[in-house]
């Protein structure tokens, strides 16, 4: 089963296209220490409904899961909302974002733990939304603060206490991985957000069991692209994640970006044209994260 902000539905309905790390509502312009950026939110509810309404249509798009947690401008009843009027399944996400954005530096681990299960035990902010996912949790320079460790440390102990799976941010790929997995957490339940181009460090994220979840937008289309097709050729399509990435208001259509549509558009299609087949195209886009996402229940 699959925690949707809509209720819980069985993952074997989900039969298109998974979007496993996109952000349908945020808010991140006011961090302390980071300077102010008029483009660093996302708040154009009728402008996503309606993208994801035309994904629905030309692309099936089964589901999407939003990495808006703690820090980031969650907003679980515009989730719901769009989520029903764009007909697509939308999953909700706790976790506590990096330091500049969540409220990190006085409180230890069980402290942190504890705020995350109460949004899993009891929905978020009131509003009767229950997350399916704990992230996107990590660090926002080169590598964890001790804060951002222990966010991490409270992510990996939330996911064995729920069975809810993770999703990391941040530089430090194989670094934010060793802090969880150092927890006992097993290596299928997390989704490791990776943007860079070293094809050796994502080997070694499916060598030890987890998922290489690339954003398109973050990471360029090219690069993207090449850090798919190594996987895949050295034999870990079942350990790769492709999503979008969309974050900000500046990347929707409406304001001339490319949209939620940019991984079906740009990098799908050169994957197809780089003779990547459609049924590992189908594994990497649907099966994949739906094995992720449930992991921690099978």
């Amino acid at each position: 089963m699959l925690r949707t902000v809509t209720g819980p539905i069985r993952a074997a309905t989900v039969s298109g296209p998974v979007l496993p790390h996109e952000h349908l509502r945020t808010d991140m312009r006011w961090a302390a220490g980071i300077d102010s950026d008029p483009y660093r939110w996302l708040d154009e509810e009728q402008t996503v409904i309606a993208e994801l309404r035309e994904l629905r249509q030309s692309d099936e798009l089964g589901l999407i899961v939003d990495l808006t947690c703690i820090g980031m401008g969650r907003d679980a009843t515009a989730l719901a909302r769009i989520a029903a009027a764009g007909r697509v399944p939308v999953i909700a996400a706790t976790g506590l974002f990096t330091e500049p954005f969540a409220n990190l530096r006085d409180q230890d681990v069980d402290a942190l733990t504890g705020r995350l299960m109460a949004d899993i035990s009891d929905g978020l902010e009131g509003t009767g939304v229950f997350p399916g996912v704990i992230g996107e949790v990590g660090c926002w320079g080169a590598s964890a603060t001790p804060a951002e460790e222990r966010a991490l440390v409270a992510a990996a102990r939330a996911s064995l206490a729920s069975r809810l799976s993770v999703a990391t941010y941040g530089q430090d790929a194989l670094g934010l991985l060793e802090i969880l997995l150092a927890q006992g957490l097993p290596g299928s339940r997390v989704a490791v957000g990776y943007a860079g181009a070293d094809p050796a460090v994502a080997r070694k994220i499916a060598e030890a069991g987890a998922y290489v979840s690339v954003g398109a937008l973050a990471a360029g289309v090219e690069r993207s692209t090449a850090v798919a097709l190594s996987l895949i050729e050295e034999g870990y399509a079942d350990r790769l994640l492709l999503s979008t990435g969309l974050s900000r208001v500046a990347q929707v259509r409406r304001y001339d970006g490319p949209g939620y549509a940019h991984l079906f558009r740009e990098v799908l299609p050169k994957l197809r044209e780089a003779g990547i087949d459609d049924s590992t195209l189908r594994t990497v886009t649907n099966a994949n994260p739906l094995r992720w996402l449930t992991s921690g229940t099978a």
